[in-house]
């Protein structure tokens, strides 16, 4: 628990200096002040995350997705089996799945992180964007046992803040989260209902499609895993939480928050998966909000619910759901833009354009 507990003592609160010399910048620009709504909020963001004004441009962005199976496919949560996991994991080093698209298209490189795959990965070693921070060969049946014990918990927090680090070791200025996970969207959603205190018929969604029949089974799956939690349990620790109910892959995307976080760099949130884990790095730092924009609202009602627990505000709405980094990817352009109107764009001084009386 060294470098969780050295993690949460190193993140600061982003430069609060910044924000007023930001918004002065914006306020010369050659725009009515406040013209490009959330736009401005964006890049005044960035200014106080790297303490400067205009802030650095963001040219190497990467999303990670972090792939883990799940013992709670024995409940019947989801008709896809979990062999797709593992198969979907080779289409995303092959280059081939939609966040490679979506990811191409905005120029940010894709890492896969195995952090509890029920196979093991080894062939896929060589590849430079594959990394291997396995806690576990899937977790247990949440509606039985605990997904995982304490100290897998703490070692999923611990090996996504190492992830990070190396990302930006390798000057990448732009993290987004990830997930690939066959029935992760019940985990997620138990996590959530339970560190957020909602009932599980309002955090539950049909994740890969699932019919009104599974969806009763689900939403029955969580209660259960709730009640047990909650039985088991007097406290409303996350990392328990995370340990109880969650998945290596949710663990590992705290993590990762966190060390972006530690390493004062903007991180994109992604859909249900991705803001489970960031509940979790929430409760245990929440100055991670300073450094975290959500890339857009997922239909998974979870989503929703975590937003407004973390004060964020999607910068896109695509009735999206697939998971991936999908969403947080699609978002990158906007972040870039909102940091290349604080350094591109003329001043009024500067453009001989006359201001209003």
């Amino acid at each position: 628990m060294k470098l969780l507990s050295l993690t949460l003592n190193e993140i600061t609160e982003s430069n609060s200096n910044y924000q007023k010399i930001a918004e002065e910048l914006h306020g010369r620009l050659t725009k009515p002040a406040g013209s490009l709504g959330d736009l401005e909020e964006v890049g005044i963001k960035i200014s106080k995350i790297q303490s400067k004004c205009p802030p650095e441009i963001i040219s190497k962005p990467a999303v990670v997705v972090f792939a883990g199976d799940h013992g709670v496919l024995d409940e019947s949560v989801t008709p896809w089996p979990k062999e797709v996991t593992m198969q979907m994991v080779y289409n995303f080093l092959n280059n081939t799945a939609a966040i490679n698209v979506i990811a191409n298209t905005v120029a940010a490189d894709v890492f896969v992180v195995d952090a509890g795959v029920s196979q093991d990965l080894d062939n896929l070693g060589n590849n430079s964007k594959f990394l291997i921070k396995k806690i576990g060969y899937s977790t247990k049946n949440i509606v039985k046992e605990d997904a995982m014990d304490y100290d897998q918990a703490v070692a999923s927090i611990e090996a996504g803040i190492e992830v990070a680090e190396e990302l930006v070791d390798q000057r990448y200025d732009l993290l987004v989260t990830g997930d690939m996970g066959i029935g992760n969207t019940t985990p997620s959603a138990a996590v959530i209902s339970c560190l957020s205190n909602t009932d599980p018929k309002f955090v539950t969604g049909r994740g890969t499609g699932i019919d009104d029949k599974m969806l009763e089974g689900k939403v029955r799956a969580i209660e259960a895993a709730i009640k047990r939690y909650k039985l088991s349990y007097d406290s409303n620790d996350p990392i328990q939480a995370l340990c109880s109910l969650g998945g290596f892959e949710i663990g590992e995307i705290a993590g990762f928050i966190l060390g972006a976080a530690k390493r004062k760099v903007p991180v994109i949130l992604d859909g249900v998966i991705s803001l489970a884990g960031a509940l979790i790095a929430y409760e245990l730092c929440s100055k991670i909000t300073d450094y975290s924009f959500a890339g857009h609202l997922s239909v998974e009602p979870g989503a929703k619910i975590v937003l407004n627990i973390l004060g964020l505000s999607p910068l896109l709405n695509l009735n999206m759901r697939l998971g991936e980094g999908t969403g947080g990817t699609l978002s990158i352009p906007i972040v870039k833009a909102a940091v290349n109107i604080l350094n591109d764009m003329a001043t009024f001084d500067s453009a001989n354009v006359s201001t209003k009386d």
